[in-house]
């Protein structure tokens, strides 16, 4: 065992303690968090606007700051944007994060001197806690990937701007950066298949132990480097690779193909980054819960999912959550966002300590007949069949259709892209679609009620969402399809691979 391993195992002690410190303590750290970013914001201008100095409490704050998502909280990033200081947070932001828009174009997140240390910290001691609990180090003594966007940043009225990956790999540890792979030429690379060849032919000889990214791409460099190596399987390149870290994406649906491409089920961390902060990791190999960052200068709020869309919905702090329950997640942070609406929907499964599953997006559902069939049911319904069966599922998407042909009901229309296809999809699609009716109560009752039909499946090609979303100029990074949709915009794009 080499240095680093050795002192990493005494670091994962002391990290380890500072965690349970933090768990046993969530519910006052956010309280904590609340009352301190009130005072350091208070003479912002949104401070301001916003009467910050009469806010005593977070009855106080509802009051005052209503839930916006970034459209409604432009015009104050704007400003920012424009080089303005001290609009949302002390000062001007250290960075701005660059990513896509959902109705605009790029959409700007700031991140300030005291919100960096959230996205670093976080991604470090997701792998001192499975350090401490698993023993296992070595990983540390060979070499380290981490599949992202180019670290390349541009100025944007003097301040740096980029991809979140690209950022946070200016801040790798000097401990780390020795391990660190791809070089920082080929991380600048732009297109993304020149990339991961490149990344293909400079890996394949070196020891690498740790793989880290979002796991469709991680996939692509998989199959790239098995093409490269006449058809070796990951573990017989790498020898020594031990543990894979991911985020971005629900891991479950791409578990089974990863795994074989591996060639055995390797000890995984999950990670709940996002532009907007560092949310929550997986602390430990024992269960799927991600746990939740209660310190690092977020605080939370939750909207359960069903009233997401009302007029007045029930907006709660963290010592009022269900368990079980899925909730809108509501940020308010150290880099000047207030009362944020991030998109995601979470559940949590443990109060002790707080930790919680991403389920889905707030705006990736279908309800185009009031069923609100969400994420979570989706990936559930389809994979549990899918295991069941022995199928390999690459990648899916669901849209409703609203408009069928004559004499026929709607549906739900499933685009999947099939590693192999079931013997029977026929009674494949029957299963998928009764494991979906036992998940979601109002999908039941239409099927029931004769107001939909059972879903249908459509089989793409293969590459089918390769070739999609190189199309659209969205390969690789940070991108990922969307599982859900309320309308047929992706779809309708995907029509031209059905087999």
């Amino acid at each position: 065992m080499g240095l680093k391993a050795v002192l990493s195992k005494l670091y994962a002690k002391l990290v380890n303690k500072q965690l349970n410190n933090i768990r046993k303590n969530a519910v006052e750290l956010q309280h904590k968090t609340f009352l301190k970013l009130i005072d350091q914001a208070k003479n912002t201008a949104f401070g301001q606007a916003h009467h910050f100095e009469q806010i005593n409490n977070y009855d106080d704050f509802k009051k005052h700051i209503p839930v916006r998502d970034y459209e409604e909280l432009r015009p104050y990033i704007e400003r920012v944007t424009n080089g303005e200081e001290n609009v949302l947070w002390p000062g001007k932001p250290l960075y701005l994060t660059k990513t896509s828009g959902t109705t605009s174009g790029v959409k700007y997140i700031p991140i300030s001197k005291e919100s960096m240390p959230g996205h670093i910290d976080s991604a470090r001691n997701a792998l001192l806690s499975y350090v401490y609990e698993t023993g296992n180090a070595d990983f540390l003594d060979g070499k380290l990937i981490f599949l992202q966007g180019s670290p390349v940043l541009s100025k944007k009225s003097g301040l740096d701007t980029g991809r979140l990956s690209g950022i946070v790999a200016h801040h790798i540890p000097t401990y780390l950066q020795k391990n660190r792979m791809p070089s920082y030429n080929v991380n600048c690379i732009e297109d993304w298949e020149q990339k991961v060849d490149a990344i293909v032919d400079e890996t394949i000889n070196e020891d690498m132990r740790l793989i880290s990214g979002i796991p469709p791409w991680c996939q692509m460099y998989f199959d790239r480097l098995t093409a490269k190596s006449g058809g070796k399987k990951i573990k017989d390149i790498f020898p020594n690779f031990k543990l894979f870290v991911y985020g971005g994406v629900n891991y479950e649906p791409y578990r089974a193909r990863i795994e074989e491409s591996i060639g055995f089920a390797i000890d995984s961390i999950e990670t709940y980054p996002a532009s907007e902060g560092f949310i929550a990791f997986q602390d430990s190999q024992k269960d799927k819960g991600l746990l939740l960052q209660v310190n690092s200068g977020i605080f939370y709020e939750f909207i359960p999912v069903d009233e997401f869309f009302n007029d007045s919905p029930t907006r709660i702090s963290l010592k009022d959550i269900e368990l079980n329950k899925n909730y809108a997640l509501i940020l308010n942070t150290n880099a000047g966002l207030w009362g944020y609406s991030l998109g995601d929907t979470v559940k949590f499964i443990s109060k002790d300590p707080y930790k919680i599953l991403v389920t889905g997006r707030i705006k990736h559902f279908i309800s185009a007949f009031g069923e609100h069939v969400i994420g979570e049911e989706v990936e559930h319904s389809l994979m549990s069949i899918a295991k069941e069966e022995g199928i390999d599922v690459v990648e899916f998407t669901v849209a409703p259709q609203v408009n069928p042909a004559p004499g026929e009901l709607p549906y739900h229309e499933w685009f999947i892209e099939f590693g192999n296809e079931p013997n029977d999809l026929e009674a494949f699609r029957q299963k998928v679609d009764k494991a979906l009716q036992k998940k979601n109560i109002y999908y039941f009752d239409l099927i029931e009620g004769n107001i939909l039909q059972p879903l249908v499946i459509r089989s793409l090609k293969k590459d089918t969402f390769i070739n999609y979303m190189r199309s659209q100029g969205k390969l690789g990074g940070q991108n990922k399809v969307p599982r859900l949709a309320n309308d047929r915009k992706i779809v309708d794009g995907l029509s031209s691979y059905i087999k």
